[in-house]
């Protein structure tokens, strides 16, 4: 099993990331409040431990007292863990009640008794609730192939029916924590119809993350009125804005997903196309920012943060395709953790993107530091340089001179505590 840090998890949560908010004129409307899954009225939330991981806790319940709508984002990965399976056959609907999830087993690649046992873990639930079986969402995330120890499970989950509490957001996003440091959660609040609604969230994930759908397991809550369809269009545009665009290693796992409960408690009108959807989509988004962000930041082994922006192309796609080679160049987050502005690295992951471009146009900033103009090195000092990239967050700007449109990939650097984490992953 993946070596557990041995210090509690820290919580809280993580500033905006650096980059602009894609909904940033209704961004300006938002308030940061506390308490991640709990902090939108009507939900409750538990972070118990099971036994299923050498130390802390490791089993987690999200549950809203009304009915709620659902909606999903899941893996593309081919290889799909039972859990995700399950959850994809439930999200869409109007009446669902919470999540349940497991750390320390990803119920990943176990057959149809892999099956059976995420069945259970929600059957278990609703039983404990006294809510429909099938209004339960599971995940699960750890080593893939290991049957879980279900004696344990449902000890767990009775144990986290009896805790659930409305403040107990940070308990859970503790209890869903695999090689993470930090426990991540984030939520925001704005105004309609004069009253408050809330838009909050949990996620972890720290190791095979790249920039392909979720790449983690991610919990949103809101007690604004939103119905199954606009949910799931709101879910997926701001996925892909946010931890669609980040990669710490280049790995999509078995297990990725994001999932979000809407359960119409907060006292206002519906949510619709002509009514406080764009202050929706602006919460909904700087939550996911916000979560996608923190697990940059905590990626295993990193010690920086590093923002890739891509301007000038003459599609939104283009830019973002360059953006993702770039950040998931090993040559680059290898010289960004020396402290070394290798900028040649950055041309040649771009010049490898299958963007066309011209060579010749590349301007190119580390920081503020412009290194290259007109597709070659400009004056500059090395010092100024190597200031760029030696901070805990770096910023690399390259403007494609093609067009007006832009995309920023968010990844971190390389470090041999990487590979030191990842080499004692299943022993």
């Amino acid at each position: 099993m993946k070596q557990q840090s041995t210090r509690r998890p820290r919580t809280g949560q993580i500033k905006r990331p650096p980059d602009p908010n894609p909904w940033a004129k209704e961004a300006r409307a938002l308030r940061e409040v506390q308490g991640g899954v709990t902090a939108p009225c009507g939900f409750e939330a538990a972070g118990v431990r099971a036994g299923l991981k050498e130390h802390g806790l490791d089993l987690a319940l999200v549950y809203s007292v009304a009915p709620a709508t659902a909606a999903g984002v899941f893996t593309t990965n081919r290889v799909q863990a039972a859990p995700v399976l399950v959850s994809k056959d439930r999200v869409g609907r109007r009446n669902l009640h919470g999540v349940v999830i497991n750390s320390g087993g990803a119920n990943a690649c176990t057959g149809e008794a892999g099956y059976r046992d995420a069945l259970r873990m929600t059957a278990l639930t609703a039983e404990e609730l006294g809510v429909p079986t099938d209004s339960i969402l599971v995940c699960s995330t750890g080593v893939i192939g290991r049957p879980l120890p279900m004696r344990k499970v449902g000890s767990g989950i009775k144990r986290a029916v009896v805790e659930l509490r409305p403040n107990g957001g940070e308990q859970a996003a503790e209890a869903i924590l695999t090689t993470d440091t930090v426990a991540k959660t984030a939520a925001v609040e704005f105004k309609l119809d004069g009253r408050p609604v809330r838009v909050g969230g949990m996620a972890k994930g720290a190791g095979m993350i790249a920039p392909d759908m979720a790449t983690m397991l991610a919990v949103i809550t809101t007690d604004a009125g939103v119905r199954p369809k606009l949910l799931q269009a709101c879910l997926a545009e701001a996925v892909e804005r946010t931890f669609g665009r980040i990669t710490v290693d280049g790995d999509t796992s078995t297990n990725d997903c994001v999932l979000a409960l809407a359960n119409w408690q907060a006292e206002t009108g519906e949510v619709t196309s002509r009514h406080g959807l764009g202050l929706f989509r602006a919460a909904l988004g700087e939550v996911c920012g916000r979560l996608a962000w923190s697990i940059v930041a905590d990626g295993e082994g990193a010690t920086k943060t590093i923002a890739v922006c891509v301007r000038g192309a003459r599609r939104e796609q283009e830019a973002l395709q360059v953006a993702r080679t770039i950040a998931g160049s090993l040559l680059l987050k290898t010289a960004i953790a020396g402290g070394d502005p290798n900028w040649g690295r950055v041309l040649a992951a771009a010049g490898r993107s299958g963007v066309k471009f011209h060579a010749d146009r590349l301007e190119l900033r580390l920081g503020g530091v412009r290194v290259v103009r007109d597709g070659a090195r400009c004056r500059y000092t090395q010092q100024a340089a190597e200031r760029a990239v030696a901070g805990p967050h770096v910023a690399i700007t390259l403007d494609l001179h093609e067009g007006e449109k832009e995309a920023t990939v968010w990844t971190c650097d390389l470090t041999t505590k990487y590979v030191e984490i990842n080499s004692l992953y299943h022993t």
